[in-house]
């Protein structure tokens, strides 16, 4: 399942498939702050929440807690369900 998965991303999406990017190439999703679209990006980046924390000048409690509002107003299962919203947002370039 996880070999397809990964396909499936890679592929990318299929002619006129996917939301319509917005203002800066993303997807622009109600009730997601700024704060909260860059720590998106950066989980859909693989950064762990210790990388995130690192990144932004924040505690690794404080980057637990700016995953988990997005994952819960998003309605994300896990941290996988994160990383494939924020490609379907646009918020991660294509592997080149």
């Amino acid at each position: 399942m996880t070999r397809r998965l990964i396909a499936d991303i890679v592929r990318g999406p299929g002619p006129g498939a996917g939301p319509a990017a917005g203002e800066g190439g993303f997807r622009a999703v109600a009730g997601i702050t700024e704060r909260e679209r860059e720590v998106l990006t950066l989980v859909g980046r693989g950064r762990s929440n210790a990388e995130i924390a690192e990144e932004l000048f924040i505690s690794a409690a404080t980057a637990k807690s700016h995953v988990a509002r997005p994952s819960s107003k998003l309605g994300a299962r896990d941290r996988v369900h994160l990383v494939i919203t924020a490609d379907e947002m646009g918020l991660v370039a294509p592997p080149r």
